[in-house]
């Protein structure tokens, strides 16, 4: 029985591959952030003329923000910036629908190249 020698690829495409895969992931991490689908939930709880009390710091935390040279003011924006976080259940599904799909397909061509494979090695089992 002839050992099994997958096919080489050359180095050309291997480069092509690196490339093809540092836009994907680029994209991926950069599209939902420019789409305002990530990030977009933080806001500013405001509080009007705040004070240490009203900002619910504790004499060490306000010894803290002071050698940082914060004031309530300055501290404000700081210890008041929240994500409210709010599900877009329509997001949220279509996301689904394309990962399963993406699954589903990496599954069959995984199942095909594997068949060719075995068919390849020991015959066609048809």
């Amino acid at each position: 029985m002839a050992k099994y020698t997958p096919p080489e690829q050359s180095r050309a495409l291997q480069i092509v591959d690196i490339i093809f895969l540092l836009v994907a992931i680029f994209v991926a991490l950069w599209l939902p952030l420019k789409m305002k689908l990530a990030g977009a939930a933080k806001e500013i709880d405001k509080i009007d003329n705040p004070t240490w009390e009203n900002l619910k710091q504790s004499p060490a935390q306000v010894v803290q923000w002071e050698k940082l040279g914060f004031d309530p003011a300055k501290a404000h924006d700081v210890i008041q910036s929240h994500f409210h976080y709010n599900i877009d259940w329509t997001a949220l599904i279509v996301m689904t629908v394309v990962l399963v799909g993406y699954f589903v397909f990496l599954f069959k061509a995984s199942d095909r190249e594997y068949r060719e494979v075995i068919d390849e090695k020991f015959g066609s089992n048809k």
